[in-house]
């Protein structure tokens, strides 16, 4: 049993809280080793939730508890809470295909091969290096990034990278005449009443700090990722800040579907193959898959953010878990996260079937 101390506190089911034990064991673990600060957490079956919080949300320039409610930087999660719904209702609405060329969208860019499948799978092989990039302005970053080049993983092989993201973001403008920040917000967030996740933060202090940059300070309240921070509002790479209780409503609606869903009942139900050219790299459309055996052999999906973030949805079960710290306070990059996230993850999966059964 999880002892719970006055830095720890959690809610929900008292059946589905047991089953979940070791995977809260694990949570803390992170915490009292000193690998994260501190972490909200939520697992999700079917209407269930179980929610809790553990340890700092900051240890400099002093320690302070993690409280209720509190705005996290999400990262790389932007992609699939908000990018990704973003681009596959416009295609579900027919206006836009997953076979376009990029360079229809977007004049500058010279590689016509790459399409809009390529950049939500991580397969359009861009690549290239940009001197000096996070001195750039908004506007000189994004003539830059138009420059890239296409290499030889084009098609072939999945490479994570934001610019794929940045690139759905500016074809969603192109399309719809906003920034694709304030896209997201209109076509996910407020619909999903999401109300406290933002893209700018009224209050730092409601946030929970990321990094302490030697260049930057104690960075609270604005987007830890460079290109996020230059950007701004273009960037569908990264930028989001959302609540543990916002994120639980979005698995909540992408586990039920229908019409309460952000992504189209067509590509939600085709979100746990692999999207990829070849059909072999383990990416579907902005997600990561996960292969589970929870009932039957299928795949969960997966993403995760940078600053210590991570969302995981069984799509078949109606199961989802809700993973956030700020891993790279007080310093970047915290290999040593990495690891124990996945051993964490991979803890959820095996405690997941035994609810599921």
């Amino acid at each position: 049993m999880v002892r719970l101390t006055k830095q720890a506190e959690q809610n929900g089911s008292g059946s589905m809280s047991k089953t979940y034990q070791q995977t809260i064991a694990a949570i803390h673990e992170l915490v009292d080793e000193g690998t994260v600060p501190g972490a909200s957490y939520a697992f999700i079956d079917g209407q269930q939730v179980v929610a809790g919080r553990y340890g700092a949300e900051s240890l400099v320039p002093g320690y302070e508890p993690l409280r209720a409610g509190q705005l996290y930087d999400v990262a790389s999660l932007t992609k699939v809470v908000g990018t990704t719904n973003v681009i596959l209702q416009l295609v579900a609405a027919g206006q836009l295909a997953l076979t376009d060329s990029v360079s229809k969208y977007l004049a500058k860019w010279r590689y016509p091969q790459v399409t809009v499948r390529h950049l939500l799978t991580h397969t359009s092989g861009i690549t290239g290096y940009i001197p000096h990039r996070d001195k750039l302005s908004a506007a000189e970053l994004h003539d830059a990034l138009l420059t890239l080049h296409v290499g030889e993983n084009f098609n072939v092989k999945m490479v994570y990278s934001d610019i794929n993201f940045i690139f759905l973001g500016w074809i969603a403008e192109a399309i719809l005449g906003a920034p694709i920040q304030t896209l997201i917000a209109q076509h996910v967030l407020t619909p999903l009443g999401m109300q406290d996740s933002t893209f700018t933060p009224l209050d730092a202090q409601n946030c929970v700090p990321t990094e302490v940059s030697a260049t930057r300070g104690v960075i609270r309240g604005v987007a830890h990722d460079p290109k996020a921070f230059v950007l701004q509002r273009h960037c569908g790479s990264a930028g989001l800040f959302a609540t543990s209780d916002d994120l639980v409503r979005f698995e909540q609606a992408m586990l039920t579907g229908g019409e309460s869903a952000p992504m189209p009942a067509s590509f939600l139900s085709e979100l746990s193959q692999d999207q990829t050219p070849l059909r072999h790299q383990w990416r579907s459309f902005g997600w990561a898959l996960l292969p589970t055996k929870v009932p039957t052999t299928h795949n969960c999906i997966w993403h995760s953010g940078y600053t210590g973030t991570a969302l995981v949805l069984d799509l078949t079960t109606h199961q989802g878990l809700v993973f956030l710290s700020n891993r790279v306070h007080p310093k970047a990059p915290n290999i040593r996260f990495l690891e124990r996230r996945n051993a964490l993850i991979n803890t959820y999966l095996a405690e997941k079937a035994t609810q599921a059964n």
